[in-house]
């Protein structure tokens, strides 16, 4: 008979303990201290006649294990491995040189951060390798990963349930802990998003409320929670609004909500990030019944950090422009609602995918085409709203290379190239209704003394579609800018500015003598 081990929180019930041997299972922690104590509670909530091994990551683990006088295995094996990346890559045939894994726990503590800096790729590569070694030699392995920022690994590995049979975390509230658990798959079932709450009592945690083994009812539908400034300095309107000084006090307290609604404020454009990263760790974490939301109450959003925002979870985003009044309307609006878009489990991806493209100015014919191509077929960007491209051929008697020296663009995103005779301008997230402003400021002329005339597409099957021509120009028949002037040499008193040579004035004096005898 296969053996089942429990987690070492007494007071849950078996559906979200036990671990039956044939699977592996991953809890998070914030600190590195209550990893350490869940490993001596697990360990020591086993059978005397269970096989136990623990494993610590770049520690000693006689100077960590601590079992119960009364409880716990008659023995424990202990192992220590190197705080490297290989060591875990290793780890299969580490353990199997030393014993044999069969209806063994297995206990890895992790160092701090341990897989901070592992991709994403790897991380499920050996997940999947774990999982399929754990089901061949029918053992259990719970990984403890202690760590300061889990939240992206958390959201991570909420989609590796091929390879996980359970994704929880221990975050620590003050004076209380939090446990979040994903998801847990043993012999009693399935569960999934229970969120509880553990108090530290001598060596154990024990839930403060016993509650009963069904998923969590969406009871706090009319709870909002806000930032204080959202209000203007208007008190809560009822006994449903909870307000909180920033932006971080909300965000931890919306953790442990269902489906109630969360208002952000955004000031500053420096917030954005954090923000984001709030939104998409509460879309992620918390479901979709959540409602949340960003008041901008100072003009700081551009059009991409609307769309970051959006992507990674946000309901709506009200402009700073809108009145309370019709704040709270807009609030109201979206009550009831399910969010139904998809959401990227890695945000690096919605950062990546939402901001401008990191190049401006010249580009290669080759490089030019590449980039728009690669604008137009992101899904995440919004239809027929991601740029404007015009091609302007010049006047007789300009050539297309002196043009290009009058084109200066500030923004990145906005890159140009020539060839075929042709200046072709792409301005990301340009509307078409701004091209002229745009190209006012582009170039220090009027366009039309430079230019006889121009071409201009910005919906996105018109712009792919007139991509896909510019690929089959010939090389040959691609322009090359006009050769920087690097081989100057330098004049004599003079300085470089990074363009031109300018000459520094130098004081003269005129001779007495010269000035008496004028020859």
């Amino acid at each position: 008979m296969n053996p089942i081990f429990s987690i070492g929180i007494q007071s849950l019930w078996d559906e979200l303990r036990h671990m039956p041997a044939g699977g592996v299972w991953w809890i998070n922690t914030d600190r590195d201290e209550d990893a350490i104590h869940l490993l001596n509670q697990t360990v020591s909530a086993q059978d005397a006649r269970a096989k136990v091994a623990v494993i610590t990551m770049g520690d000693d683990p006689k100077s960590i294990v601590r079992l119960e006088e009364n409880g716990g295995p008659d023995t424990v094996r202990l192992f220590s491995m190197p705080e490297t990346e290989k060591g875990l890559y290793f780890l299969p045939r580490d353990i199997q040189c030393n014993l044999d894994p069969d209806h063994y726990l297995i206990v890895l503590k992790c160092t701090n951060n341990a897989w901070l800096n592992i991709p994403v790729d790897k991380l499920r590569g050996w997940l999947e390798k774990m999982n399929k070694w754990a089901r061949f030699y029918n053992c259990t392995l719970l990984v403890l990963s202690p760590g300061t920022n889990n939240d992206k690994q958390f959201s991570l590995l909420m989609g590796e349930y091929r390879s996980l049979f359970g994704l929880a975390s221990l975050r620590y509230q003050t004076d209380i802990h939090l446990y979040d658990v994903a998801f847990w798959c043993n012999e009693k079932g399935v569960s999934a998003r229970q969120q509880l709450t553990l108090s530290r009592q001598g060596n154990a945690w024990h839930l403060t409320q016993q509650e009963e083994a069904v998923v969590q009812p969406r009871s706090d539908e009319k709870r909002i929670l806000s930032n204080v400034s959202v209000l203007e300095g208007a008190p809560p309107l009822s006994e449903h609004w909870s307000l909180f000084e920033n932006n971080e006090a909300l965000f931890n307290e919306a953790r442990s909500t269902q489906a109630a609604t969360i208002i952000f404020s955004l000031t500053q454009n420096n917030q954005i990030d954090a923000i984001a990263r709030q939104i998409h760790t509460l879309r992620r974490q918390r479901g979709s019944a959540l409602k949340i939301v960003v008041r901008e109450n100072l003009t700081s959003l551009r059009a991409t950090d609307e769309r970051l925002l959006l992507g990674c979870g946000a309901n709506m985003v009200i402009p700073w422009n809108a009145p309370l009044s019709r704040c709270l309307t807009l609030i109201e609006s979206i009550q009831g609602q399910q969010f139904s878009r998809h959401v990227p489990e890695d945000i690096s991806t919605l950062l990546f995918m939402t901001q401008p493209m990191k190049l401006r100015g010249f580009q290669k014919w080759d490089t030019f085409c590449d980039a728009v191509g690669n604008m137009m077929s992101n899904t995440l960007l919004p239809a027929d709203n991601k740029g404007v491209m015009v091609a302007l051929r010049p006047v007789p008697g300009i050539r297309v290379e002196q043009a290009l020296t009058l084109c200066r663009p500030n923004r990145t995103g906005d890159i140009m190239t020539i060839g075929d005779n042709r200046l072709v301008l792409f301005l990301s997230f340009c509307r078409i209704n701004d091209l002229d402003t745009a190209l006012n400021h582009i170039f220090p002329l009027p366009t039309g003394d430079i230019f006889s005339n121009r071409v201009v597409w910005f919906e996105d099957n018109q712009i792919a579609a007139e991509i896909m021509q510019m690929r089959a120009v010939k090389p040959e028949q691609w322009n090359k800018p006009l050769p920087l002037e690097t081989d100057i040499k330098p004049i004599l008193n003079a300085t470089h500015d990074g363009h031109a040579w300018r000459r520094i004035p130098h004081p003269l004096r005129l001779l007495d003598d010269a000035v008496e005898n004028p020859s």
